[in-house]
């Protein structure tokens, strides 16, 4: 496959997804922070009850609403079906909760400027400081097993913060709707060929309030290794 980290030239041949739920608080922050990396912002707002897709607007982000909560993974793919139309060469992806660190957005650049990959994924696995304990035994745990599944050590598989070059977007477009897609988009790059490189990211954890359940989504994961174990979720 290409090079497709010498084809990062600037900020304008990069774009970001934010995808965001009830984000008023946090969500006009983060797209003033990103629109300092980035010229190109846009917020999925994914039928919130709240005012995040004004507070966005505010900020300066370009904002496509869900006129009903379709799941995180609906969210995204929103977002990736709108730049890959527009032609850029990357796509961005971060959560609207300040998880992230906008001005990190330059780590994935210059790790895609070094390397063969066309999806990069951060990873929180060289400070575990800041992670609480069950999250990072959770992390581990399902690092290991989705790692075995992809064939490629993935440290952090967890990890929404994300960047992907165009050409493996119309391969990832498919599969779930809610939280364990970020999950099955590390499946579908790897089992296109692609490859998949980690980039370390800060352990940021403030006021936010995880929208996973615990018990319905572990049962998805483990519904969703069952299907690739057994060869049927191409």
């Amino acid at each position: 496959m290409e090079n497709a980290g010498a084809r990062v030239q600037d900020r304008l041949s990069i774009a970001a997804v934010i995808p965001a739920y009830g984000e008023e608080k946090h969500i006009g922050d983060v797209v003033r922070r990103t629109r300092q990396q980035l010229d190109h912002v846009l917020v999925v707002d994914d039928g919130s009850n709240d005012h995040t897709a004004a507070r966005a607007r505010e900020a300066g982000a370009e904002v496509i609403v869900h006129p009903q909560n379709r799941g995180k993974g609906e969210a995204i793919k929103t977002g990736l079906r709108h730049w890959l139309d527009r032609q850029f060469t990357y796509v961005v992806i971060l959560d609207a909760d300040g998880q992230h660190l906008p001005e990190e957005i330059d780590r994935f650049v210059n790790v895609a400027l070094a390397s063969d990959a066309q999806l990069f994924i951060g990873t929180r696995m060289n400070d575990l400081s800041g992670m609480p304990p069950l999250r990072r035994i959770v992390n581990r745990y399902m690092s290991k097993r989705i790692s075995r599944t992809c064939g490629q050590r993935i440290p952090d598989t967890q990890c929404g913060f994300r960047m992907l070059h165009r050409q493996l977007v119309p391969d990832v477009l498919g599969g779930a709707n809610r939280f364990d897609y970020e999950t099955e988009m590390l499946i579908f790059a790897s089992r296109k060929g692609y490859r998949i490189e980690s980039v370390p990211i800060s352990t940021v954890y403030c006021d936010e309030v995880s929208s996973i359940h615990p018990i319905r989504d572990t049962i998805r994961f483990f519904k969703l290794m069952r299907r690739y174990r057994k060869g049927r979720g191409d």
